[in-house]
């Protein structure tokens, strides 16, 4: 078997050397890009409706497109176009009929969203995921690593069926088209992965945790760090490597990841090299390709058109939607350190979409990014400007200085009299004071956010509950989204947050 791992380490050394060789500058790719999804949508319905004949035939491509085609986010997307394609009308805003939906809710609590994903979309996310396995001959891993198997934990693959087409969680509706050359490789297998009901699945995976080689653990951390806490307690055992002895890759994505590594390190005997990926319900768009990075690479030939628009006050209003003339860049005009909203063109149909992620550069050169947050995340209700990555430093510095884990918190904006203030709920292991841990996230926050601190000090509380990581999973559970890539909203809107306090209460729990 090492063999066999040397000679697939070399050929995916070979396939990553080769990948690297972009012929093209970024917006000569980006321009290719859109090209090829603009001839290929040019007889659909959208195409027709805004010309994309007459836009390849101008002599600018992306100005002229960028004139034509207004911005849309998913609610003008589906009442406008994708509503038709869930009645079977063909050709709506990409070539054929749709069959498959990607239904997602972000972290909003709004109800589900029917993505279309196609065949080309299924082709796209195959070459990427391809590229990420690829990437991984750079990294320090033993050359038997290639011939484990890979533990894809996602949404169920028993798909619900609508007329003429199927929908579900992302994951789950990739878990049906696994690759041929992946399947010997593919845990928790076919049948396992077709149960509905989450925690009946999870101790499926936790009975059989035995019988499988892992090497690789794939999927979204919180449900990653359950799995695995499932099957240590299921078997007795101290950490994951007592059953899965060589599991050295967790490929993770759709969140940060700093807040949930402390309870990985707690789960696990010795270190695992973590890469990161950015695929969305709308696409594969970046995924990490080299030790080290800071960023993920942004997939630049590969079925999406990228657009950029500097999220701040000029181009987004209070309510963080985007104003009527707000600045839009392509790729050649960014820079590193600023904050994006992300606009995607897909060959999935999405045309101008504001994906809801903004993310940053963290390398021009290298064409890395990293998300930073959600549009609707950004908590601001007196000028503070507290962001996601905000957020999440502040949560590091409470892990380290009291020696717990933070694996899931949400905070919201509520109005105390004449005054605003966040209140936060904490998810620790082991749980903490509040009053201390109010104390260094405040502290930090106000050294990482300079509006933060000047508001503070004048019109803005702060309110911090700490509470049993369960309590989170038992909300999740609660409104039906466990597992999957279902994540725990850090951010709550008022409506939300009302029901999220009230399932607290209802729990009996209180200050620590």
């Amino acid at each position: 078997m090492p063999i066999i791992g040397n000679l697939i380490r070399r050929a995916l050394s070979l396939g990553a050397n080769l990948d690297e060789r972009i012929p093209h500058p970024p917006v000569q790719e980006q321009k290719r890009a859109l090209k090829r999804l603009l001839k290929k949508a040019a007889g659909t319905s959208f195409g027709q409706y805004y010309n994309f004949r007459d836009i390849l035939r101008s002599k600018d491509v992306i100005n002229t497109f960028q004139q034509q085609v207004p911005i849309h986010d998913y609610d003008k997307m589906y009442h406008e176009w994708w509503h038709m394609t869930l009645k079977n009308v063909e050709n709506v805003s990409w070539k054929g009929k749709i069959k498959y939906f990607a239904l997602s809710s972000g972290t909003s609590g709004a109800p589900s969203k029917h993505i279309p994903v196609t065949d080309d979309m299924f082709r796209a996310m195959r070459r990427a995921g391809l590229r990420t396995f690829v990437a991984l001959s750079k990294f320090d891993v033993e050359p038997n690593l290639f011939t484990k198997g890979m533990m894809l934990l996602g949404g169920s693959s028993d798909l619900k069926t609508g007329s003429g087409y199927f929908m579900g969680d992302l994951s789950g509706i990739n878990a049906n088209r696994i690759p041929l050359w992946l399947r010997p490789y593919y845990k928790p297998g076919v049948e396992i992965s077709r149960i509905n009901d989450w925690n009946a699945r999870i101790e499926e995976i936790a009975r059989n945790a035995p019988d499988w080689d892992i090497g690789f653990i794939v999927g979204i951390p919180a449900w990653l760090q359950l799995m695995m806490e499932r099957i240590i307690a299921y078997h007795g055992v101290d950490n994951i490597h007592d059953i899965w002895p060589n599991l050295q890759v967790c490929v993770h994505g759709g969140v940060a990841f700093e807040p949930y590594k402390k309870g990985f390190e707690r789960l696990i005997g010795k270190p695992l090299i973590y890469l990161d990926t950015y695929l969305a319900s709308e696409g594969f768009i970046a995924y990490q390709n080299r030790p080290g990075a800071k960023g993920m690479k942004l997939l630049l030939n590969n079925g999406i058109y990228f657009e950029f628009i500097p999220f701040n006050e000029n181009n987004f209003d209070e309510e963080n939607h985007i104003r009527e003339n707000a600045e839009v860049l392509n790729i050649d005009q960014v820079e590193e350190g600023v904050d994006y909203a992300l606009a995607i063109s897909t060959c999935s149909g999405a045309w101008r979409y504001l994906i809801g992620d903004t993310i940053r550069f963290t390398d021009l050169d290298a064409m890395e990014i990293t998300i930073t947050g959600r549009t609707k995340h950004f908590l601001s209700i007196c000028g503070e400007h507290l962001s996601i990555e905000n957020m999440n430093e502040g949560i590091k510095a409470v892990e380290q200085e009291l020696d717990t884990a933070i694996q899931e918190f949400t905070v919201s904006a509520v109005q105390k009299g004449n005054f605003f203030a966040h209140k936060w709920y904490l998810g620790c292991d082991p749980m903490v004071n509040s009053e201390e841990a109010k104390a260094i996230l405040d502290r930090k926050l106000k050294a990482v956010n300079a509006d933060y601190e000047t508001e503070r000090s004048e019109v803005l509380d702060m309110e911090v509950d700490v509470l049993p990581i369960q309590v989170f999973y038992d909300w999740q559970a609660h409104q039906g989204k466990m597992g999957g890539q279902n994540k725990f909203p850090r951010v709550m809107k008022k409506e939300l947050f009302a029901r999220w306090e009230a399932f607290v209460q209802q729990q009996g729990l209180s200050k620590q």
